[in-house]
């Protein structure tokens, strides 16, 4: 391992190069050199600026040795191996449960800490995690979005253009595998885990795999005996 001989005068932290600890020493003085020519966002580094050009170029260099799926990210592909490995790196301090994403992580930790750090600006309900917010907020918007086939309505475009497809017959998603097209994005990941074999999501009992979370909620019954649907004849 280097010797970290160069330290940031602000914060003390070393690095053992002067051009890293040069392009630390930039999140202090919030000074962005690199900019993008085509949106004109800017960078501390002249690597974060080379990954943010993939965005446009949609250049993904990094394949999954397992899938083949690939990535314009590194750390993304990192992130996803788990999902192959079954590696969960992160461990609550509570609890001791794994997880294989720091963020997972940090949204289960508000479980035990009842944090709720997303606010609602209309009516200030607090929630713990950003996605149950920003479904909310959409229960304040007046103006609905209407389909003009069934008259049925939805509380933003983008829904109702997924709704669209189901008159249309359009499949965005097509399996490279097998070339069978789906409407939906969520119904064509769940078809990809056919040819891949992919499971993740994982019982806290048993921890056995399964590639659809409805399966997962299923299995869980067999777990805790509940029964939740009764004949009433």
């Amino acid at each position: 391992m280097k010797e970290k001989s160069y330290s940031c005068v602000v914060c003390k932290k070393r690095f053992s190069q002067k051009s890293t600890l040069n392009a630390h020493s930039r999140t202090h003085t919030n000074k962005k050199p690199f900019s993008c020519d085509v949106c004109g966002k800017n960078f501390y580094m002249k690597a974060g600026l080379k990954r943010h050009y993939r965005i446009h170029t949609n250049e993904k260099p990094f394949s999954c040795v397992f899938c083949h799926k690939d990535f314009s990210n590194k750390s993304h592909l990192n992130v996803h191996y788990r999902t192959h490995t079954k590696e969960k790196p992160y461990s609550c301090d509570v609890c001791h449960k794994g997880f294989s994403h720091k963020n997972h992580l940090n949204e289960h930790f508000r479980t035990h800490t009842h944090e709720k750090p997303f606010s609602c600006d209309v009516c200030h309900k607090d929630f713990s995690r950003k996605d149950s917010l920003n479904r909310h907020l959409r229960t304040h918007i007046n103006k609905k979005a209407y389909c003009d086939i069934c008259h049925k309505d939805f509380s933003d475009k983008c829904t109702l253009d997924v709704h669209y497809r189901i008159h249309t017959n359009e499949k965005s998603f097509s399996c490279d595998v097998c070339g069978k097209g789906f409407s939906r994005k969520c119904n064509f990941d769940k078809h990809c885990r056919i040819h891949t074999g992919e499971r993740p999501f994982s019982c806290d009992v048993c921890n056995k795999g399964f590639s659809q979370k409805g399966n997962l909620n299923r299995h869980h019954l067999t777990h805790s005996n509940e029964k939740p649907f009764s004949c009433e004849v």
